[in-house]
């Protein structure tokens, strides 16, 4: 991977991120967006960043909604950001649960997710930011060598946004 790119990315969480978690959802009917998302992923949107989702969604692995029911929400989801033409470049999900898939290195907090969006799209980690709802999120953001890693709780408080 070359670390001299000078293309920037964001990486958002889904769950808790994009929308309010309301605890393994896969029906558009249950997804409600967080107030500001749109406003806030547009702002680095016209700044250049290509933005990405990675979501854990172990929902798949303990047979609560199928890969397909998953990929459904996923391809409503960026419709719904390119209606405000909001450019998803690529949405990442782990499917995996430890207890009953055994470990992978896609599962955040490890930065799989991030490292292989990085490597496919060469993206330069230091100028790229990450903002998620969890440590478990901003740690793959670290682990992954992301330059900034926000809390989605501190940017639609009103603070920064």
């Amino acid at each position: 991977m070359n670390t001299e790119s000078a293309k920037k990315a964001l990486f958002l969480d889904r769950d808790g991120t994009i929308n309010v978690d309301k605890g393994y959802v896969f029906k558009a009917a249950d997804f409600e967006f967080q107030t500001g998302i749109f406003e806030l992923v547009q702002q680095y949107s016209n700044e250049g960043f290509l933005i990405f989702v990675i979501t854990n969604q172990s929902g798949i692995a303990r047979g609560m909604y199928t890969e397909a029911e998953y990929r459904k929400l996923t391809q409503w989801m960026v419709k719904k950001f390119a209606e405000r033409n909001i450019r998803i470049e690529k949405v990442y999900h782990c499917p995996h649960l430890p207890e009953i898939n055994g470990t992978c290195e896609c599962r955040k907090p490890k930065p799989g997710m991030i490292v292989q969006a990085m490597n496919e799209y060469g993206i330069n980690p230091k100028l790229s930011v990450l903002i998620g709802d969890s440590e478990r999120d901003l740690l793959a953001g670290k682990n992954a060598g992301i330059g900034k890693n926000l809390y989605i709780q501190d940017l639609i408080s009103g603070s920064k946004f």
